[in-house]
């Protein structure tokens, strides 16, 4: 059962940083009274795509995900999987591990024989690492991919006397919004960045997204790793951008995990 007593915390691009992630609910002391909501980009890029991947499989019921671009290509790298050990009669046992690798590399082989780009076929490795390191088989990556479809594009909820919509990248109320620009709006709820403020919001309303770092200097919503705040005074929008790049620490000294409570707008670094 929804209800929420403390607060309604946001957290968006963890891409695999696990431990990050956890040292962030003992931060913020997440209890079972208050209430989660995820804006994709669980996996890829941080090393720990697995532990996440598990830790959102038994999430807590008062814990909502929502779809990123990273899960969604992740199930369509299964569903070629899938598709290519039927339709080229490979059959590899989908409950065997060792199987599943001999598919993932015969997936790339005939890729690559076929001359069609295999850029994007994981992309991150993610797979091939799950497959290598945790001994996945394609039986675990399908219910996976299953696990990813049920999520929903984006949340609707009341922070304070707006209503604010959780989202991955973008949300506009219509697809008149967007123009021709996207095939869809679900593509603008994964993909969209600067067109997210400039082409999306909510009337009166508040949208809270990630998929664009606050790290990359030049960009839009750069803010040295913080979060980006913008009002639409036209629109009276507040939008706000909460990943702040934490997968990327490595590299930019001013990376974090971020989380917002929306109630109170107020942020948590980690």
């Amino acid at each position: 059962m929804w209800w929420c007593k403390m607060g309604t915390y946001i957290i968006s691009d963890i891409h695999g940083c696990y431990d990050e992630f956890l040292r962030m609910l003992e931060r913020i002391n997440f209890s079972d009274s208050d209430r989660m909501i995820l804006a994709g980009d669980y996996i890829d890029r941080g090393k720990n795509s697995y532990e996440m991947l598990r830790w959102l499989e038994h999430c807590p019921d008062h814990v909502c995900l929502i779809r990123g671009n990273h899960e969604e290509e992740f199930a369509e790298n299964v569903d070629l999987m899938c598709l290519l050990n039927e339709k080229e009669g490979l059959r590899y046992d989908p409950a065997s591990n060792a199987g599943t690798a001999v598919l993932y590399a015969s997936v790339k082989r005939i890729l690559a024989e076929s001359r069609l780009s295999i850029l994007y076929f994981d992309l991150y490795g993610t797979i091939g690492r799950l497959i290598r390191q945790s001994g996945v088989t394609l039986n675990d990556l399908c219910r996976w991919a299953e696990f990813i479809r049920r999520m929903p594009y984006y949340y609707e909820l009341t922070a304070g006397d707006r209503a604010c919509i959780v989202v991955h990248a973008g949300y506009a109320e219509s697809a008149e919004q967007i123009g021709a620009r996207y095939s869809g709006l679900e593509r603008f709820y994964l993909y969209a960045r600067e067109d997210a403020f400039r082409l999306g919001g909510k009337r009166h309303g508040m949208v809270i997204a990630g998929h664009t770092p606050t790290i990359i200097k030049g960009d839009f919503v750069y803010n040295k790793g913080r979060v980006f705040r913008y009002y639409d005074a036209e629109k009276d929008c507040v939008f706000y951008d909460i990943d702040c790049g934490c997968v990327f620490r490595w590299r930019e000294p001013d990376a974090r995990l971020a989380c917002i409570r929306a109630e109170d707008e107020q942020v948590f670094y980690m």
